[in-house]
């Protein structure tokens, strides 16, 4: 029996689970492609610190359509009632607003906890890449609940 399975959950509940682990599990994946990106902007070609996340951002919603569209949402396919220009659309919408959302959550973790990071790490360079990635992953964390709510109960809901 899968751990999923011994939960004490209606059938519809168990299936929304696994739909948010998946959802998580794709958004792993574009947190990979996310940092990479923001990295290599930031740190390697040099461009802003806001400007660097915004592309790795951007690169990473792109393939989280793509992979939610093909697996996590896949049963929604079947009774789609919306055209996939209109569902793409929504989701990017939905992810301009997380992009909001993130660049704020970025600047203020990035704010409070970059002296911290320079109490840990006595290379000023080194707690600059550690609290950059830092804040982006916990704006990522943050912005994992308002994108699942948001794009099941409107871009992927069928009419």
């Amino acid at each position: 029996m899968s751990a999923l399975q011994s939960l004490p959950l209606s059938d519809t509940n168990r299936r929304e689970v696994k739909r948010f682990i998946k959802f998580a599990m794709v958004g792993v994946a574009g947190m990979a492609t996310h940092l990479t990106l923001a990295n290599i902007f930031n740190f390697g070609l040099h461009f802003p610190d806001a400007l660097a996340n915004a592309i790795g951002f951007v690169a990473a919603v792109i393939q989280n359509y793509l992979l939610n569209y093909s697996w996590t949402f896949r049963d929604k396919q079947s009774s789609r009632t919306k055209a996939r220009w209109l569902q793409a659309s929504q989701f990017a919408l939905v992810s301009v607003i997380g992009l909001g959302i993130n660049a704020l959550v970025r600047e203020i973790v990035s704010y409070i906890f970059h002296p911290f990071w320079l109490t840990v790490f006595p290379n000023p360079m080194v707690a600059e890449v550690v609290n950059y990635n830092f804040s982006i992953i916990a704006a990522i964390g943050v912005v994992l609940f308002w994108n699942f709510a948001a794009n099941r109960l409107w871009t992927f809901r069928n009419r």
